[in-house]
């Protein structure tokens, strides 16, 4: 050993809280969820691979929301967190409704599952960029530019959703299905100003409501899981327009 090694100074390894690790392995956990989706599709089971994305979306929720309520988010953990998001909500669903519906419409189906996946991967890429821009207004962070991927992923499956509640008979035809899922892929890459829920505020007044529909909205997954999750595509999809106009009626009152 030299002696310029030997007047080195010893790094000191100090172990880590296993709280660092939670969002990271909350990611995790999102990412299996989402891969094992693909498993049940290959596996025809259509209602496990649809309860699996939707497991990865909550998931997702919550290791954003751990990272910040612990302040320890990292850029190894949002660079995670988007090759997660990307397989989970751009890779399983596309998967899921190939083996679906779209294997059946030839060459159109699989054009249609290439042209989902590039946008989710587009629409995470655009999302890691605005984090880095402190030039929007406050009032911005309450509204996602486009349609975040886990809602994309969502709106995606809202025909699946549809045919496992009320059968068959609401199976789209593979055309359908391919121009369906090129339309969600569109708005996940457009420049629609869609709602958030990060920034929001309610009313003291609001705070009983709220909690009472969300205790509605989690006994209706319960019993009726396929036209809960219908009914909530259905409704953030209307959501979409109310969003653009909200974001440009707030614009309009800074100039």
């Amino acid at each position: 050993m030299s002696d310029a090694d030997q007047n080195e100074p010893r790094r000191i390894v100090r172990d880590m809280p296993l709280t660092r690790l939670l969002p990271n392995m909350l990611t995790m956990l999102s990412l299996c969820s989402g891969l094992s989706a693909m498993r049940f599709a290959l596996q025809d089971k259509w209602e496990a691979a649809a309860l699996a994305i939707v497991i990865a979306s909550v998931f997702d929720v919550l290791d954003g929301r751990v990272a910040r309520l612990l302040n320890i988010t990292s850029k190894f953990g949002a660079e995670l967190d988007s090759l997660a998001d990307l397989i989970s909500f751009g890779v399983a669903p596309g998967f899921v409704l190939y083996l679906w519906v779209l294997r059946d419409g030839e060459g159109l189906g699989w054009i249609a599952v290439l042209a989902f996946v590039v946008c989710t991967a587009l629409r995470l890429a655009r999302f890691n960029t605005m984090l880095e821009d402190h030039s929007a207004p406050a009032w911005a962070k309450s509204y996602f530019t486009g349609v975040p991927a886990p809602a994309g992923a969502g709106l995606a499956l809202l025909p699946l959703f549809l045919a496992l509640e009320f059968g068959d008979m609401l199976k789209p035809p593979p055309q359908a299905m391919a121009i369906w899922l090129l339309i969600v892929g569109g708005l996940m890459v457009s420049r629609l100003p869609t709602l958030s829920i990060k920034g929001r505020r309610i009313a003291p007044v609001m705070v009983a409501p709220v909690m009472v529909l969300a205790c509605l909205f989690v006994a209706m997954m319960i019993t009726k899981t396929w036209l809960t999750l219908s009914i909530a595509g259905a409704v953030y999809l209307l959501s979409v327009p109310y969003g653009s106009y909200s974001y440009r009626r707030r614009a309009r009152r800074d100039l």
